[in-house]
């Protein structure tokens, strides 16, 4: 790890130097909060998928990184996986955080695991895996985390095309009523225009009329 803390243009230059030939784009980001206007930084970079691990070293180098999460989106001919750190968080004013992109064509729709530098990231690919329908290659544990086991295979439902989920699956309910062989409910339904049940408050008693100066 280097001694004291890095400018984002150092961190970015790091890693650009150790990842020759797989850069396809850079970005360096800035925006501020607050009314002292203090700056964050986001760093942007866009890789070949066989340089996602050495990426990760690189990033390693400087300090042991926090992944926030894996996000992804179908482009229509790729899935894009966003991996996305923090650097040098505790460090006042100079965490930031570290997006690494990679594009993975439908037509092999494998990457490799990265649970080896980073095991809790084993979640966050078992999620791509069933959502996506991507292949991640050397996963110590590929079994679904979120879709129920019966679920249909060859279904995803993050995907944008016909591997999607289809028409046939998706349920509209907000017009489903209650099943009849279920028992009542043990709090009586509100009505319209009732609050807990209850019959509305006469505005003034029965019989009778308002107060003096309720008039």
């Amino acid at each position: 790890m280097k001694e004291g803390t890095l400018t984002p243009e150092e961190v970015m230059a790091h890693l650009t130097s150790r990842l020759s030939g797989g850069i396809r784009d850079t970005s360096i980001r800035k925006w501020e909060q607050g009314r002292k206007k203090v700056p964050h930084y986001t760093l942007w970079v866009d890789l070949e998928r066989d340089f996602l691990k050495p990426a990760i070293r690189a990033l390693m180098e400087i300090q042991f990184p926090h992944l926030s999460v894996i996000a992804g989106a179908d482009l229509g001919d790729a899935i894009r996986l966003l991996y996305i750190f923090s650097v040098q968080y505790g460090s006042p004013k100079s965490e930031y955080m570290v997006t690494f992109a990679i594009a993975l064509p439908k037509s092999d729709l494998t990457v490799p695991t990265i649970s080896d530098l980073i095991p809790g990231a084993v979640f966050s690919e078992r999620e791509k895996q069933e959502f996506f329908g991507i292949r991640v290659t050397g996963i110590p544990d590929s079994r679904r985390l979120f879709l129920p086991e019966d679920f249909p295979e060859g279904v995803f439902p993050w995907r944008k095309d016909e591997t999607g989920v289809p028409e046939g699956m998706v349920r509209e309910l907000w017009e489903s009523k209650r099943p009849k062989d279920r028992p009542a409910p043990p709090v009586k339904e509100k009505g319209p225009g009732t609050a807990g049940g209850e019959t509305p408050a006469a505005s003034a008693p029965a019989g009778g009329s308002a107060k003096e100066g309720e008039r």
